[in-house]
C-alpha cells in the first residue's frame, strides 16, 4: 500500500463502480478511482471514510481474484 492523496485532493477524484454492482442497492459496492498513478478504493456507504491507496501493479494483481471465474 502507498500513501493516499490529501483530503482536499480527494474531493476532485472521479469515483466509479463496477458495472456488475447491484443497481437496486447502490450503497453496497466498492468504488475505485485512479489519480497520480495510485488506485484508490473506498466503501460506497462511507465515501468520507478510510480508503486504500494501491500501486497500479498491486491493483492489477488483486483484480483477478475478485473478478469472478474469469481470473481463475
Amino acid at each position: 500500500m502507498i500513501s493516499e492523496t490529501s483530503a482536499e485532493d480527494a474531493s476532485e477524484l472521479a469515483w466509479f463502480r463496477s458495472s456488475y454492482s447491484d443497481s437496486s442497492n447502490s450503497n453496497e459496492c466498492v468504488e475505485v478511482t485512479i489519480a497520480q498513478s495510485v488506485v484508490h478504493v473506498r466503501d460506497s456507504k462511507n465515501p468520507h471514510g478510510p480508503r486504500l491507496a494501491l500501486a497500479p501493479t498491486a491493483w492489477a494483481a488483486f483484480v483477478p481474484y475478485v473478478g469472478g471465474d474469469e481470473g481463475r
